[in-house]
């Protein structure tokens, strides 16, 4: 039994489906389970990452689990699985952890990594990069206006297809050998946020416009409310503006199959835009 945190979220959704194709027994954990939406013979339970003491009776009969590196009391979490006989855990941190370790979200992640490899749960650390699915947040003027105004131009990314993190995490949970591993991963191009609006349009079927705002006024108000430069730079929805790690091999050499490009995001989704 593999028990999905986060189920409806943006891995955890392909992670339940990912493990119920392939056969495995799997319980997906929300807050609302009476608006999930998953596979049938998927089991639904309600449980609060924040409040571990919610948690009941979750993990009964669970040997590995998937959990964000956001949780608010992982510490506990750890323990109600430990103390169930949970034996691997598997934690979606993020790159920064590598690239910029001494910024808000680099600490951030950094500690919930210390908590996983500190607990007696064989653990795996799965690092993304900038998530393909963060140009949703684009959908609304892409529909009523056809045109993508960011404030700012921001850099080539290789963007992630959250499926793909899904993929690595299935394999972490239900295959030997992955255990204290750490996989930073990323998209197998690295795209302009101008690139991204090209395959929305393909995948629409019609051309969006795009145009830089340079809007300096806009840039500075997002700063003021990040706590650091670093997450300055990832302020602006699908602009990443922090410099790319360079294209990684870890989705195809673990999963066997190349990592999903943006394109194909964007074929996937193509009627959140529409």
């Amino acid at each position: 039994m593999i028990l999905v945190t986060s189920a409806t979220g943006n891995v955890g959704g392909h992670l339940v489906r990912q493990l119920h194709e392939s056969g495995f027994a799997v319980r997906a954990m929300t807050r609302e389970p009476s608006r999930a939406s998953v596979p049938a013979g998927v089991e639904i339970v309600e449980g609060d990452l924040e409040a571990p003491e919610s948690l009941g009776e979750v993990f009964d009969g669970v040997t590995g689990f998937f959990v964000l590196g956001t949780t608010g009391d992982l510490s506990g979490v750890l323990g109600r699985a430990s103390a169930a006989g949970v034996k691997r855990v598997v934690l979606v941190s993020t790159f920064l952890a590598r690239t910029h370790p001494d910024s808000a979200i680099g600490r951030g992640s950094l500690e919930a990594e210390r908590l996983v490899r500190e607990s007696d749960l064989e653990e795996t650390v799965l690092r993304p990069w900038e998530y393909a699915s963060n140009v949703t947040a684009w959908a609304e003027e892409v529909r009523v206006e056809g045109v993508v105004r960011p404030p700012t131009a921001g850099l080539p990314s290789p963007a992630v297809h959250p499926a793909d993190i899904a993929s690595l995490a299935a394999h972490a949970l239900t295959e030997e050998g992955h255990g204290g591993q750490t996989y930073p991963l990323t998209g197998p191009e690295e795209l302009t946020p101008r690139d991204k609006v090209r395959a929305l349009g393909e995948a629409l079927g019609r051309e969006l416009g795009y145009e830089e705002r340079q809007d300096q006024r806009e840039l500075e108000r997002l700063s003021e409310q990040a706590p650091d430069e670093t997450t300055a730079g990832l302020m602006v929805p699908g602009v990443c503006s922090l410099e790319s790690p360079g294209v990684t091999d870890t989705v195809e050499r673990i999963t066997g199959s190349p990592a999903r490009s943006f394109g194909q995001w964007a074929a996937e989704n193509a009627h959140l835009f529409r």
